[in-house]
C-alpha cells in the first residue's frame, strides 16, 4: 500500500494535464457487426474460508454478487469437508461434515455445509462444489490436522492431515454418494444438475500428499459416488496449477490421458467420467524501480498453455473448461503490508488488469477452439479484518473496493458481442509476449441488444505509475438510421469514481469510521455515472462521443435508443 501512496501525489497533481497531454485514441464500435456470443464468463468466485459465507458481510457479498449478471453465480470453496468447529482463520473453515463412531462407522454431519449452500441458493446463485479436503477420521496421517498459518509464515506450512490420500477409498466414495445424495433431497434434482462437482484442488502441489496414480484413484472413486447419487450430475477436475509450468501441465496430461484411457479403479473399466476440465492460471507482479509490476503476460501465457493442451485432445476439445482461479497471482491471504507487490489490490489498478485479462482470455478460447465456460476470482471477503488490509478481495468490511465495481460494469454487458476497434489497441499477441509495458493498453470490449449497446473501455498499464490519460474519441456505429438521438449513460472507475479506497485515504484512513464516515465509503464503494445520463445526435447511424480516459481507468458507456 505505501507504494500506492508514494504515487497518488503525482498522479492527482498530473490530473489538470490529462486530456491536453494523453494519446488520441480513435475508438470504432458496430453494433451490427456481431462478432459472437456474449456469455458472463466472469460471474465465478471462490474463497478459502467457506464459513465466512454466512456471517453478515459475506451473506451481503453473496447477495450482490448472486445479481451480478442475468446467468446464475457460481461460487467456489475450499475445506467443505475439513473438520472442525466452523470458526474460520485465514485460509482455513471447517464443517464437521464426516465424522466415526467409537466403532468407525460413520456420522454425516450436513448442518454447516447446508447453511452455506442455503446461502448461495437462497440469493439465486448456485455452489461450483469443491470436493475436499479429507476428513481427520480418513487421513491417512491425521496429525497434526488443524493448521495455524499466519501471512508472514511459510505457505507449505498449512499442508496439515486434512491434505492426504483417504485411508479407506470405499468410506470416501460413500460420503460423497450421501453429500450429493443429500444435496438431491434437499435442493432437487433439477437444481443439483445445474451444479459442477470439481474434485480436489491443485493436486500437483502441497494440496494433495499423494502421487498422481493416487489422485487418478481419488478422481475414479470420487466420481463414480456422484454418478451413482445423481447419473446427470456434471463432475471434473484436475483443478491443476499453472500449466505453462512443467509439472503442472504434466499433471494435466496425464490427468486427462488416465480419463480417456486408463483403468478406472473404481469400477474397473477403461476411463473416468469427465463432464468439464478445470485449472488455474495466475500472474506475477514484482516490485521493479519501486513500482508495481503486474504479471499480464505471464498469466495469459499459462492460461494458453492449458487451452492448447486441452485442444490436442480432439475427443475432450469440446468439454466445457473453467478456469477455477483465475488471478493476478496466488496468495489472497497474504497482505500488501507484508508483500508489497500486492499493493495493486485495493486500487483501480487490479479493476482495470482484471477488465485487459478478461478480453484476452476471451480471445484466447476462440483462438484455440476452447468452449470456456467460467473465469473464476478467488476473491471474497474477509470477515472483520482491518479495513483496506491488502488482502486480495471485493470488498473489505462490506465496502466495496474499485475491482467489484468492475465487475458490476462487465454485468452490464449483453446480448451479443460486437466489434470494436482501437488504434491504441495492444492485442493479444503482444499482451501474451510481454503485457503492457512498452505503451498503455487503450482497448474495450462492445456487445449489443435489442435496442442498446454497452462499450467497456480501459487505459491499462502493467506498471502502476502515473502517466497522462488516454484522449478517446468514440465512434458507435451501425444504429438504426431511424433512431435520431440516443441516451448515452458513462460509468467511470478511476481515482475520483466509483473508489472507496481514495475516500477512505482522504478520511485519514480511519479503522473506526464514524456512522457518517461509514455512509460516506459504502456511497464512495458503488459504480458511478461520470455525468449526468445525456441525449446525443445520431447522424447517419453513429454517435459520436469523446473523453479523457485516466491511466489505469474504466468506462463503461450504455447506450439506448
Amino acid at each position: 500500500m505505501n507504494l500506492r501512496f508514494a504515487v497518488l501525489g503525482v498522479v492527482l497533481a498530473a490530473g489538470a494535464a490529462w486530456a491536453q497531454t494523453g494519446q488520441r485514441v480513435a475508438v470504432r464500435v458496430d453494433v451490427a457487426a456481431g462478432t459472437g456470443e456474449w456469455r458472463p464468463v466472469f460471474r465465478f468466485f471462490g474463497y478459502d474460508e467457506p464459513n465466512y459465507t454466512y456471517m453478515r458481510y459475506g451473506k451481503r457479498l453473496v447477495g450482490e454478487l448472486a445479481g451480478i449478471a442475468p446467468e446464475p453465480t457460481y461460487f467456489r470453496t475450499h475445506n467443505l469437508l475439513t473438520n472442525g468447529d466452523g470458526t474460520p482463520a485465514l485460509k482455513w473453515g471447517s464443517t464437521n461434515a464426516y465424522t466415526e463412531d467409537a466403532s468407525g462407522r460413520a456420522v454425516y454431519d450436513w448442518t454447516i455445509v447446508d447453511r452455506i449452500f442455503d446461502t448461495y441458493v437462497q440469493a439465486g446463485a448456485k455452489p461450483m462444489v469443491e470436493i475436499g479436503f479429507m476428513p481427520k477420521a480418513l487421513s491417512i496421517r491425521p496429525e497434526p490436522y488443524q493448521h495455524n498459518w499466519a501471512p508472514d509464515r511459510p505457505s507449505a506450512q498449512i499442508f496439515t492431515g486434512w491434505a492426504y490420500p483417504p485411508k479407506d477409498y470405499g468410506k470416501w466414495a460413500e460420503l460423497v454418494y450421501q453429500w450429493v445424495r443429500h444435496s438431491v433431497e434437499r435442493y432437487g434434482r433439477r437444481e443439483v444438475e445445474s451444479w459442477w462437482w470439481e474434485v480436489w484442488n491443485e493436486p500437483d502441489i502441497g494440496y494433495w500428499q499423494g502421487t498422481p496414480e493416487e489422485y487418478h484413484r481419488l478422481y475414479d472413486f470420487t466420481a463414480a459416488a456422484v454418478k451413482r447419487a445423481l447419473p446427470t450430475a456434471r463432475v471434473g477436475g484436475p483443478a491443476t496449477t499453472n500449466p505453462g509450468s512443467a509439472k503442472a501441465a504434466a499433471f494435466l496430461r496425464q490427468f486427462l490421458e488416465h480419463c480417456l484411457h486408463g483403468k478406472n479403479a473404481a469400477t474397473g473399466g477403461t476411463g473416468a467420467p469427465l463432464d468439464f476440465i478445470s485449472f488455474h492460471t495466475k500472474g506475477a507482479p514484482q516490485v521493479a524501480d519501486g513500482r508495481i509490476r503486474m504479471g499480464t503476460g505471464a498469466e495469459l501465457r499459462h492460461l494458453d498453455a492449458g487451452f492448447q493442451i486441452v485442444a490436442s485432445y480432439p475427443a475432450l476439445r469440446r468439454l466445457p473448461v473453467i478456469v477455477s482461479e483465475w488471478d493476478p497471482e496466488g496468495c489472497a491471504a497474504c497482505p500488501a503490508r507484508l508483500y508489497p507487490q500486492n499493493a495493486y489490490r485495493n486500487t483501480t489498478l487490479y479493476a482495470s488488469n482484471r477488465a485487459v485479462v478478461l478480453k484476452h482470455s476471451l480471445e484466447l478460447a476462440e483462438r484455440r477452439s476452447i468452449r470456456l465456460e467460467g473465469l473464476l476470482t478467488w476473491a471474497f471477503e474477509f470477515e472483520d479484518q482491518p479495513y483496506f488490509e491488502g488482502f486480495r478481495t471485493l470488498a473489505t468490511n462490506g465496502v466495496s473496493k474499485p475491482v467489484m465495481n468492475f465487475f458490476r460494469m462487465a454485468g452490464l454487458l449483453g446480448g451479443r458481442r460486437v466489434r470494436l476497434d482501437s488504434d491504441g489497441a495492444l492485442g493479444t499477441d503482444e499482451m501474451l509476449a510481454r503485457g503492457a509495458r512498452a505503451r498503455p493498453d487503450v482497448d474495450g470490449l462492445a456487445t449489443a441488444a435489442d435496442r442498446q449497446a454497452a462499450v467497456m473501455l480501459w487505459n491499462y498499464h502493467d506498471e502502476d505509475a502515473a502517466g497522462p490519460a488516454a484522449a478517446v474519441q468514440l465512434a458507435l456505429a451501425g444504429i438504426p438510421k431511424n433512431a435520431a438521438r440516443v441516451l448515452v449513460e458513462h460509468f467511470r472507475i478511476d481515482e475520483r469514481h466509483s473508489n472507496a479506497y481514495t475516500a477512505w485515504r482522504e478520511m485519514g484512513s480511519p479503522q473506526q469510521p464514524t456512522a457518517e464516515q461509514r455512509a460516506r465509503l459504502e456511497a464512495a464503494g458503488r459504480l458511478e455515472l461520470l455525468e449526468p445520463p445525456r441525449w446525443v445526435d445520431a447522424r447517419e447511424g453513429t454517435v459520436r462521443v469523446e473523453f479523457s480516459l485516466p491511466r489505469q481507468g474504466l468506462s463503461l458507456l450504455r447506450v439506448r435508443w
